[in-house]
């Protein structure tokens, strides 16, 4: 069985032969710690680390490709998505990667091969081993971190560390070693502020941004300057659907625990806003363990609240079912590699992958923790999967970001689409963190400094904006500039995508930001892709309703109205319509968009980027205009 903490042997299990090194050469390197975090001292040489390898999976190459053959409108096989199973055998690890590393485990690290196992999915190779074997076999030296806010501790290895040269070719990444998973957080804004210290944390650091007691609820069209409701939304988006296909269409909202909702509220909403849908709750899927923890308080419950809500107002019948994917038990929580693990068996890394001190590892032995077995592919993805959570791309390793981006593309070849928000800090970070000249994140940076995921091409990011004060419902919005501004850029880590390389050369061309180039990187996946009003939402909470802002607003409601054209579809009897990119960008969807043309993105000490005619990095290709994006949809195979 595989061991899972942190603990230590005794002297006489530690023996292992003297051997001479190999050369190394480095795999994965760090130039700056994720904010907070401290060296404070070597870590014990007799301490045990679950060391997981990852392989390198097989046709990896090729995944850009074989998504465009059936995501592409000019594509003969559009819609023609992938079973799950034949995307487990495309990209399965081969037999040479396997005992390559194999071997050297045995060979070179001298573990016993009765201390090594394969994975279930069969994508990393697993041995428990001391910290002085695994500084032995990757050249490197394990410290204990300290967080300065929280006091947790972290294990990890220093700067870098290093793979024999035959051996690094068959390795994604090796954990632990340099990942953090540090800054994962809620894109709602959070009052205070707080640094997340660790990934399956992620649901216990968010603090929404909530304005006050509404003590006048508007039910009409003149205030949504003020505050947006479902009716604002569907008159700015031409937004009036009655959904048909219901038994056939699915849609996901993904909460990580402890954020939850009351029950009480959905009425409470549905009473004022969408009478005939009093009584509908979300359908609860639990992810290890998760749960809704009942009589939370604002903090815990006012991001969730949001998101259903809104799905399900937009929706806007109790003859469609919307999936809540909470995610992890309260006492161990939960990150997003176990939520993949759930969606995804291929990539489960049920019996090794999880990183102990950063994903939720079940089962969570903890009094009042969930003791079932963690899930592994027992999830059946919904067509469309909203999320507001995110990071910094500072905070992670490439390697790491590149394992899971592939991972949305995998799961986006069986017909999965991803929409993700942008990030509510503008071009950089919370509290004015942005990069220094090295990639270091130092509060008043002048670097602009990404976020992930949505710098991954394999998702669809989405920014915000917002009705101007003092204009109509019908008049053209804004970038959000109350509050928040909406996260945008260029990755540092993914390169520019063919899909959008025309639409982000005329923004360049036309507009060009006239930053020195080592401000941000030109050549990178730009985002967002698209945007929604992200400002002052009227929900409930509690029994009564407060404005709550932010690109966790965005998603959510781009998701529900994207759920309205999958159902039109179906009801046709058409394929989900997968990874939107490259249809979006296509020449075909000209004109389904609204064109966002004011506003900015400040951040890092500047005004960030300029809202412009066309794509733009603040609000990518414009806010839905259903009608137009359903007929483009309609006509395709």
């Amino acid at each position: 069985m595989l061991l899972t903490g942190f603990f230590t042997l005794s002297v006489a299990s530690l023996a292992f032969t003297a051997h001479t090194p190999i050369k190394r050469v480095v795999h994965e390197s760090r130039r700056s710690l994720p904010v907070g975090w401290t060296p404070v001292r070597r870590a014990e040489p007799r301490t045990i680390l679950p060391l997981s390898v990852g392989l390198i999976q097989s046709n990896l190459e090729n995944l850009e490709a074989y998504l465009l053959d059936v995501s592409h409108p000019d594509s003969p096989n559009y819609g023609k998505h992938w079973t799950p199973v034949q995307v487990a055998d495309a990209f399965r690890p081969s037999k040479e990667s396997v005992n390559a590393v194999h071997s050297w485990l045995v060979e070179d690290g001298r573990i016993g091969a009765d201390r090594i196992k394969l994975s279930n999915s069969g994508s990393w190779i697993l041995a428990n081993v001391t910290v002085e074997e695994a500084e032995q076999l990757l050249g490197t030296e394990y410290y204990v971190y300290q967080h300065e806010e929280s006091g947790k501790e972290h294990l990890a290895c220093h700067k870098g560390y290093h793979l024999p040269e035959h051996i690094s070719k068959h390795v994604d990444l090796v954990t632990p070693t340099l990942h953090f998973d540090a800054a994962v957080k809620r894109h709602g804004g959070v009052e205070p502020d707080q640094t997340l210290t660790s990934a399956k944390d992620i649901g216990r650091i968010t603090k929404p941004k909530t304005g006050g007691v509404i003590h006048s609820i508007f039910n009409d069209l003149e205030h949504c300057d003020e505050t947006i409701t479902l009716a604002c939304l569907r008159v700015l988006y031409d937004f009036a659907y009655a959904p048909i296909a219901t038994s056939k269409n699915t849609i996901g909202v993904v909460e990580y625990t402890p954020q939850t909702h009351n029950a009480s509220d959905f009425d409470l909403f549905f009473a004022n806003f969408s009478k005939s849908q009093i009584g509908e709750r979300p359908k609860l899927v639990g992810i290890d363990g998760g749960l809704i923890v009942p009589d939370g308080d604002l903090n815990s419950i006012a991001e969730s609240s949001l998101d259903l809500q809104y799905v399900l107002g937009l929706i806007g019948t109790k003859r469609q079912e919307v999936q809540l994917y909470q995610v992890g038990d309260p006492i161990e929580s939960a990150s997003f590699n176990n939520l993949l693990d759930a969606l995804d068996k291929s990539y489960c890394t049920s019996g090794g992958g999880d990183d102990p001190t950063q994903d939720g590892i079940y089962p969570d032995p903890a009094p009042g923790g969930y003791d079932g077995p963690e899930d592994c592919g027992t999830v059946t993805p919904a067509h469309i999967i909203s999320t507001s959570y995110g990071y910094q791309e500072a905070d992670l390793t490439p390697a790491y970001m590149q394992r899971q981006c592939a991972e949305y593309g995998k799961l986006s070849l069986t017909g999965v689409t991803f929409v993700y928000s942008s990030g509510d800090a503008g071009v950089g970070g919370r509290n004015d963190v942005c990069l220094d000249e090295n990639g270091n994140q130092v509060t008043g940076g002048t670097v602009f400094s990404p976020t992930f995921p949505g710098g991954c091409p394999y998702v669809t990011s989405v920014g915000a904006t917002q009705v101007v004060p003092g204009h109509k419902v019908t008049d053209p919005e804004s970038a959000v500039f109350q509050r928040f501004p909406s996260g945008g850029g260029f990755s540092n880590v993914f390169p520019r995508a063919d899909f959008q390389k025309s639409a982000v050369a005329n923004y360049l061309e036309k507009y060009p930001p006239g930053y020195p180039s080592n401000i941000y990187n030109a050549s990178g996946r730009a985002f967002p892709d698209v945007s929604a009003n992200g400002l002052n939402y009227s929900v409930a909470t509690n029994g009564e309703f407060r404005l709550i802002s932010g690109t966790s607003a965005s998603a959510p409601t781009f998701a529900a109205i994207l759920s309205a054209v999958n159902d039109a579809r179906l009801a046709l009897g058409k394929k989900p319509v997968g990874w939107i990119n490259p249809a979006i960008y296509s020449p075909q969807f000209n004109g389904a968009f609204n064109d966002i043309t004011n506003g900015s993105n400040p951040n890092c000490g500047t005004q960030g980027f300029l809202a412009t005619p066309g794509w733009d990095p603040v609000t990518g290709l414009g806010t839905p205009n259903f009608p137009k994006m359903l007929e483009r949809w309609l006509l395709l195979p």
